[in-house]
């Protein structure tokens, strides 16, 4: 039988709805939201079936929509569909083709729920996918509430399945013969979260058997944990924070006494975009003169004698992060376009405009984007690391163009290229590279 007490006591201990609530469910066709439809049927609970056709998979998307039609019209459950132009959504918007996908959907279902008088929107992420954003937070950088993983609730948003592992999903499956359909695109390993559940979860497994078990424990430890440390910040922040004439102000004599200092620093910081390493460059800097700043992505941060003075940038003055996936051939920045090419040949020149990468060190999606405080590199030929406001400093490019500077990420967060003048020496192309990524700037 499928486990409805389970389903229900989950329900019921997280408050994710009411049963005499309407709910719109996220059905794609594979296995996880496919079950998730099933347990609300055999529940009784009302709801509906919402599936975005996002153009992507050629007949596989229209064999999708199909699928969920169906599965509507046997459950006799109202069906929503909706086909996007993500391709040229992403373009438009600067953005990758999964995150126009996530915006689409995401702006959509809410679109539903308020047209339709639907209570709230279930998703159907698992335990499996939780270990997942986890171990990419924790890949990429992150505080605490990255380290509690995907919550049950948030909003409207409700995640029904995260008592169930993808095991016990594929368990379920087999067993009641429930049909759903494959996205092939799960099976490969190019972008960052597919590699750590292909390659990097199943090696965990083999150390702990019950990794599930381990993590969701260690999210409602993380989770806890983090509730106690906004308690704290939030008092914090109303003792140090003041608003001045020029902006919002932080005392330094009391920045001074913070203990643990780079910790609580960084979540007083956090709703301003500045990152750790600008935190830690922050912190360094403290006895320097007036007039130092550091950046984030949306604000200034500037000593002034013996304060912090935080001041919003205007967006328009930032350029705009691209992201690069493996099936870019091209991106087109402000006043470039970075090419993307392949080969197997391990020839290369020290034309700056080409950047000669060992495609088995890349994580889909890097990232082109700006300087930020805090940035560092390791320049072709040596093994070392150097401050990328020195590097700038060594070139005598000045302040106003370096911020103008794109910067090629890798989807870890290390530097692979400044585009335009140098590489990092961890991504050459060595003796034991099999495949080049060959990226070129070309301006308009």
């Amino acid at each position: 039988m499928l486990p409805l007490q389970s389903f229900s006591s989950y329900i019921h201990q997280h408050s994710l709805f009411n049963h005499d609530q309407k709910i719109l469910l996220a059905v794609s066709g594979g296995k996880d939201s496919v079950l998730m439809a099933h347990l609300f049927n055999a529940a009784g609970i009302s709801f509906g079936i919402a599936h975005c056709n996002f153009g992507l998979r050629s007949s596989e998307s229209q064999r999708d929509e199909d699928f969920v039609r169906q599965l509507a019209v046997q459950m006799d459950k109202p069906f929503h569909f909706v086909c996007f132009e993500t391709k040229t959504y992403a373009a438009a918007n600067h953005i990758s083709t999964q995150m126009a996908a996530r915006e689409l959907r995401y702006h959509w279902f809410e679109e539903l729920r308020i047209t339709h008088g639907y209570d709230r929107i279930a998703v159907a992420h698992h335990q499996d996918d939780a270990v997942e954003t986890i171990l990419l937070n924790l890949v990429r950088g992150t505080g605490i509430a990255g380290l509690h993983g995907i919550l049950p609730v948030r909003g409207f948003l409700i995640r029904p399945l995260l008592f169930l592992s993808r095991k016990a999903i594929d368990e379920l499956i087999l067993n009641h013969n429930i049909d759903f359909v494959e996205d092939s695109s799960n099976l490969s390993n190019t972008y960052a979260r597919n590699k750590i559940r292909l390659d990097i979860i199943p090696r965990l497994r083999e150390l702990n058997p019950k990794l599930e078990h381990t993590f969701e424990q260690n999210i409602r430890r993380f989770t806890e944990t983090e509730l106690v440390l906004q308690q704290t910040v939030s008092k914090l922040r109303v003792d140090i924070f003041e608003e001045g004439p020029y902006g919002l102000s932080l005392s330094l004599e009391k920045v001074n006494i913070l203990h643990p200092k780079r910790l609580l620093l960084f979540e007083l910081l956090k709703p301003y975009a500045f990152i750790e390493t600008v935190v830690e460059e922050l912190l360094d800097s403290l006895n320097k003169q007036s007039g130092t700043s550091f950046y984030s992505g949306t604000h200034r941060m500037t000593i002034d004698r013996n304060c912090l003075i935080i001041t919003a940038v205007p967006p328009a003055a930032i350029p705009a992060d691209h992201l690069v996936h493996p099936e870019d051939d091209s991106v087109i920045l402000e006043a470039s376009v970075i090419t993307v090419s392949y080969t197997g040949s391990l020839t290369f020149d020290n034309n700056p405009q080409k950047a000669f990468v060992d495609a088995s060190k890349l994580i889909f999606p890097l990232v082109i984007r700006h300087w930020l405080d805090g940035d560092k590199f390791m320049p072709l030929g040596m093994n070392k690391y150097k401050k990328l406001s020195d590097f700038f400093i060594d070139q005598k490019i000045p302040l106003p163009q370096k911020e103008l500077v794109p910067i090629l990420v890798n989807g870890n967060g290390e530097i692979i290229w400044i585009v335009g003048l140098r590489q990092d020496n961890r991504y050459k192309v060595t003796a034991t590279t099999k495949k080049v990524v060959i990226f070129e700037q070309k301006f308009n």
